[in-house]
């Protein structure tokens, strides 16, 4: 079993690490203005990340935190989307 980061970010957008369902609603996603491409199940990270990167004058120093969350969701779901090709296909 993995760790699970909940927190609810400023925008009240509830944080959640783990999982591969929909943490942020279709109008979070909106009002933070994340791009239609980028909506997929770790897109309620995406928000806090954008928020501290425009906070911060994109200094990639800065917020180092969020995106190591973020980019962790989004290798959580690569490999799941790989095991499940991998079942699929029977190998």
């Amino acid at each position: 079993p993995g760790h699970r980061d909940a927190r609810v970010h400023a925008s009240g957008v509830l944080l959640v690490t783990m999982g591969s369902t929909m943490h942020a609603t279709q109008e979070q996603l909106r009002d933070a203005k994340v791009d239609l491409a980028y909506r997929d199940f770790c897109a309620h990270l995406l928000i806090p990340l954008n928020d501290c990167r425009k906070a911060n004058y994109f200094l990639p120093w800065r917020c180092e935190h969020e995106r190591h969350v973020y980019e962790k969701c989004q290798y959580k779901e690569y490999m799941m989307r790989v095991a499940q090709q991998k079942a699929a296909s029977g190998n």
